[in-house]
């Protein structure tokens, strides 16, 4: 079938349709191979479905190398690789690529419009999102369902939480998706009891409740602070069947740990049939919260048995585990696991973790030696870490160094002075106190 002169440019592309995982990486570029020994690779639609493959297959700089040596390009061509773009996540490659098809009088399709909204959404450029619903207006396809969906979810993203709802509100008809994208957008913009009187009318007009309407409301913090909504939804979940669905699991995991029911919380990990990273990440964040940090390290004893690798997130809820249980030679031993065996550079949380551990034993010079030989320069979070052990062991030297680096960092905070006077006043240092504060008023000023 592969052998030279034995297939068309059809076989190539069909072969290339089913390329579409890294493993697969090494046959899109057989393919690519037999392609230009039978000049089918200046074909548009051979060259195309080269780009989709490699994007797909992850191997991004390859598709972004066979479009740029495209002598003949469509939309279908430009189209393959704003959308490859964006799937690796290169948003901004991916607007600057959209821009350059315009100025070369290619008109977008509706793919490529869908393209730059995500990619407007990814790289939360909100300014480049109006840009493209203006285009969209021009051209007469705004008012198309899954292009309202895509303009509510990329001003969600972006924070433009009145925006999305304007298109919502504007919509001609709206079904199970753009409501849900609404409620998704409602909840991660904070506006909780919008979000929970949004999913009620949902009910309400007798909308179709799926598991991801479900998982978004869990994700509403107003719904971590009241056990008794947080139980009315566990209940609609066990009712329509969404209890083995990964993600609504997770999201009632998180919701329990919130409200302080870690029993429940435990119960929902234990049962699920299938869990990802994110399912162990939060009930080792939960333990972690709640000051279990002895169960938090025994489940990811338990997480690492089941060969499920452990991400940045799974370390700094450990961090804070062995902080609250004083366990520093773990602790440290971890951070080095993390970046040794893992490649996982530490974040500035992660710093502050181990600032925050080492403080609470009450080894100040050590914390500070840490800070010290940080790669990257400390920021606030930091410092407050030092700073607050060093409120409670009431150490006045490492306590004012490192309220003038808080300071420097974050010259509009108060935390310094604040724990700054709780150091002096535990000293009996009332003169000191004094000076510090009228230096805070003179600063605001």
């Amino acid at each position: 079938m592969l052998r030279p002169g034995g297939f068309d440019q059809a076989t190539l592309t069909i072969a290339l349709s089913v390329c579409d995982t890294p493993e697969l990486c090494f046959v899109t570029k057989m393919v690519h191979g037999l392609a230009v020994l039978s000049g089918y690779d200046s074909v548009i639609p051979v060259g195309n479905a080269l780009i989709t493959s490699y994007y797909k297959c992850g191997c991004s700089v390859s598709g972004r190398q066979v479009f740029d040596e495209m002598v003949q390009r469509n939309v279908i061509t430009w189209t393959a690789v704003i959308t490859g773009l964006v799937q690796s996540e290169l948003y901004l490659d991916g607007l600057r690529l959209f821009s350059l098809m315009r100025r070369g009088l290619v008109q977008p399709n509706s793919v490529t419009y869908l393209s730059a909204l995500s990619a407007c959404s990814g790289s939360q450029r909100v300014i480049e999102g109006k840009q493209v619903h203006a285009l969209l207006w021009k051209v007469g396809i705004e008012s198309e369902l899954r292009v309202e969906s895509m303009l509510m979810d990329m001003y969600s993203k972006c924070g433009s939480i009145e925006d999305a709802w304007n298109v919502f509100e504007s919509a001609e008809e709206t079904d199970e998706v753009s409501m849900t994208v609404m409620l998704a957008g409602l909840a991660q913009n904070g506006s909780e009891e919008e979000a929970i009187h949004f999913f009620i009318r949902m009910l309400q007009d007798g909308v179709e409740i799926d598991a991801n309407v479900v998982s978004a409301v869990l994700g509403v913090s107003f719904v971590d602070n009241s056990l008794g909504l947080g139980k009315q939804l566990h209940s609609l979940v066990i009712k329509r069947r969404f209890s083995g669905n990964t993600f609504v699991s997770n999201g009632l995991i998180n919701m329990y740990s919130k409200c302080g029911d870690l029993d429940d919380s435990l119960s929902v990990f234990r049962r699920m049939s299938e869990r990802n990273y994110v399912s162990w990440n939060s009930m080792i964040a939960s333990f972690a919260r709640h000051g279990h940090g002895l169960a938090a390290l025994k489940l990811y004893e338990e997480m690492i048995r089941q060969d499920v690798k452990p991400t940045d997130v799974t370390f700094l809820s450990l961090l804070h585990a062995c902080s609250h249980v004083k366990l520093i030679n773990k602790g440290q031993e971890l951070l080095k696991l993390m970046q040794d065996v893992y490649g996982i550079e530490p974040r500035t949380a992660h710093n502050a973790c181990i600032v925050d551990m080492l403080g609470r034993a009450g080894r100040l010079e050590e914390a500070k030696s840490f800070i010290d030989s940080m790669p990257t320069k400390p920021d606030c979070l930091v410092w407050q870490a030092l700073l607050g052990a060093c409120s409670f062991y009431g150490d006045t030297e490492t306590g004012r160094y490192a309220a003038e680096q808080l300071f420097q960092s974050a010259p509009d905070s108060s935390a310094p002075h604040i724990l700054m006077a709780n150091i002096y006043s535990s000293r009996g240092q009332w003169k000191e106190r004094e000076d510090d504060q009228e230096n805070e008023s003179d600063g605001s000023e």
